[in-house]
């Protein structure tokens, strides 16, 4: 297969090398309503890689299981051409989360079973998924430190981490990626982790850099999900909240039109504007809505658009909280 040149972005200061945008594999499996036909995610997968992707999210929990069993049979052909990334640091019970285990023994059984879901000699970059208060980072930077070491691991990530448990981590073992919401609608890394992540060298992969799919403006307060769709428990998308917000994609909807461009678009581009070392990963299971955010890639905006566009946004604040109580304790530690 040809593939095309999207663009390339280095986490960081280090060696890992991905094109500029991303690809969230986890809608595929897990979080937005019944899985994907298997075969048609392969063929999305595939075609992102023939379109220039070249860097994929994925994470046990996310089945669990499931989604790394489909990227590692979707990826198969390009070894050596992409980079995957997945995660550890959940208790699973019998398919269930039950809490949090960052102990290294569980780190290293997580690795052993994520190689041969993935089919893959070395995880490109493996993240603690959420931080364990129960285990100190400096132990599980450690245990990664021990899996590079051992060839198993290429690259270390923390996921939805705060300043403090980043430098600790990053004084044991470089730190690659620091992956974490962020997008028009919440906004937070630019207050702390990305002056820090700036300072220290460390790439950063924000994770529903379109809102859940709010920003692309298709969602609104007559929407209905799936029983099975995370989003029907998320305080920013009950139909009150969805209301309030739709303000917001339609300044974005319009500020996009001029530049001939969709709001999703709109939203990436922005992103990719921030900083270099910026990588987004847009997740979605359609072909149109794949080639949609591969084109963002091409979008240029002026400092003064986007100057524009985050003014736009600050005046109109966002309602609802992003996660449910119970998983807002998990973040930001």
């Amino acid at each position: 297969m040809q593939l095309r040149k999207l663009g390339y972005s280095t986490l960081g200061n280090s060696t890992l090398e991905v094109s500029a945008l991303g690809f969230g594999c986890m809608g595929m499996s897990f979080g937005y309503g019944p899985p994907g036909n298997k075969q048609q995610m392969i063929g999305l997968i595939r075609a992102a890689v023939a379109r220039g992707v070249t860097f994929f999210d994925t994470a046990e929990v996310y089945g669990p299981f499931t989604n790394e069993e489909l990227v590692g049979e979707a990826l198969a052909p390009f070894r050596g051409q992409v980079a995957i990334a997945t995660k550890f640091g959940f208790k699973l019970v019998a398919g269930k989360q039950e809490g949090l285990d960052s102990r290294a023994v569980h780190i290293r059984e997580v690795a052993e079973a994520s190689l041969k879901r993935l089919k893959v000699d070395a995880i490109d970059l493996f993240y603690q998924h959420r931080v364990d208060p129960d285990v100190p980072i400096e132990d599980v930077a450690g245990a990664v430190k021990e899996l590079i070491r051992a060839g198993k691991v290429k690259h270390f990530g923390l996921s939805e981490a705060g300043v403090q448990t980043i430098r600790r981590a990053h004084a044991v073992q470089p730190v690659t990626a620091v992956q974490s919401e962020y997008s028009l609608w919440w906004r937070e890394p630019e207050v702390e982790v990305l002056p820090a992540l700036e300072e220290l060298g460390i790439g950063f992969v924000p994770f529903s850099p379109l809102g859940r799919g709010f920003l692309t403006g298709k969602i609104d307060e007559n929407t209905v999900f799936d029983s099975s769709d995370f989003r029907n428990s998320v305080p920013r998308f009950t139909a009150e909240a969805r209301k309030a917000n739709k303000a917001l994609t339609d300044l974005l909807a319009a500020i996009a039109a001029r530049k001939q461009a969709t709001p999703a678009q709109l939203a990436l581009a922005w992103l990719l504007a921030q900083k270099p070392w910026i990588v987004p990963i847009p997740g979605t299971t359609k072909l149109q809505r794949l080639e949609e955010n591969v084109a963002a890639t091409a979008l240029v905006l002026t400092a003064v658009e986007v100057q524009e566009i985050t003014q736009v946004v600050s005046s109109l604040g966002v309602q609802g909280d992003r996660y449910p109580e119970h998983m807002q304790r998990q973040v930001g530690r």
